[in-house]
Parts: structure tokens; sequence; C-alpha cells
């Protein structure tokens, strides 16, 4: 696993057996890039992320990476926690994020607080917590974190589908890699 391009491109990235973490996928991760850039390599500088159910941290360092100014990765284990110091210290990335260690609700109420309004959200929870989607979904649809450009994106297993509509935010895109898809969500869109 390793980052796929911007400033930290080419570097390894740890990962650790045996943690029910399933990093987001290096070519998954490049067709997700290709998505949001679009063939503007500068279109993600300055924007803000948030990286749910991080693991390695590996799609928020990516953003890191190529431009973004703020990723919160939320994050309830503390052993994926450490990972995520760990590559963020293994990368030398001293500012520009917050890792925290909260379930759903406790994440959404602090980042609240702070007023974050996040460009994009990504989700990959493990795939046997099936519920955790909609339930994600329907807090970020729910609460100030979302706004109307905010763009969030749930990775999922290509035969599992976490829903159309969630409130507000409704699915426009899904793009299948693999086994793997990529559901991409905003408020109110329908293409």
């Amino acid at each position: 696993m390793r980052v796929i391009a911007g400033k930290y491109g080419s570097r390894p990235l740890y990962s650790q057996r045996g943690m029910n973490i399933r990093p987001t996928s290096d070519r998954l991760r490049e067709a997700l890039f290709n998505v949001l850039t679009a063939g503007n390599p500068a279109a993600l500088e300055g924007t803000v992320w948030i990286d749910w159910y991080a693991g390695t941290g590996a799609v928020g360092i990516e953003a890191l990476s190529r431009g973004a100014s703020q990723v919160y990765f939320v994050e309830s284990s503390t052993a994926a926690v450490e990972l995520i110091r760990r590559n963020l210290n293994h990368l030398g990335i001293e500012s520009g994020f917050k890792v925290l260690r909260d379930d759903l609700a406790r994440a959404v109420w602090r980042m609240e607080r702070q007023h974050v309004a996040a460009d994009v959200v990504f989700l990959d929870p493990p795939y046997k917590m099936r519920d955790a989607y909609s339930e994600t979904l329907r807090a970020l649809a729910d609460s100030r974190l979302v706004w109307a450009m905010s763009l969030v994106v749930a990775e999922h297993e290509k035969k599992f589908d976490p829903g159309e509509k969630f409130g507000p935010l409704v699915r426009f895109r899904k793009l299948v890699q693999g086994d793997a898809g990529l559901s991409f969500y905003r408020h109110g869109v329908r293409y």
C-alpha cells in the first residue's frame, strides 16, 4: 500500500494484519481521486475532508498529499488510531489533520461544535457492518458537516447497495472496480 500521487506520492503506508482493517486498494483510491480531480490536479487544493472509519488513514493521507488543507480522521478503534498516527509520522505530516477516536454520534457532535464544513466525506466501514452505512449517511444528512456542495463517497462491496437517498443526500453516481464499489452522494442532486 502506498500514496498514489502528490507531495507524498509513491511513499509506502503501514497496515497491520488481523486488525479487521481492509484498506482501500491502491487501484480504487486512484479511481476515486481521478474522479475527484477530473484531469485538474489542483482540484483538491484547500479542501476539507472527513475520512470516516479511517482504518490506515490511506484516503485522508492521499487527500493531504494532493493539497487538502484539513483532514479529520475518524476512527473508533484505538489500534487503528495508532496506525493512522504512525502513517502520518512516517510521512512527516505534522499539520493539517485531526485524529478523532470517537463513535459516530460523538464525532458528529464534536465536529459540529468546531463548525467543520466538509468538502468531501469518505466513509469506508468494515463491510460486515452493513448497518453502519445507513447510520452514517443518515447522521451526515442530518448534520451541519455536509453542505450543498459537499461530496459524500461511500466505499462498499460491489454486491451491496448502501442506498439511494438519505434525507437530502442523494446518490448520483456509482463506480465499480473489482469487488468494490463507490457510491457518490450530494444534497438534492439527481443526474
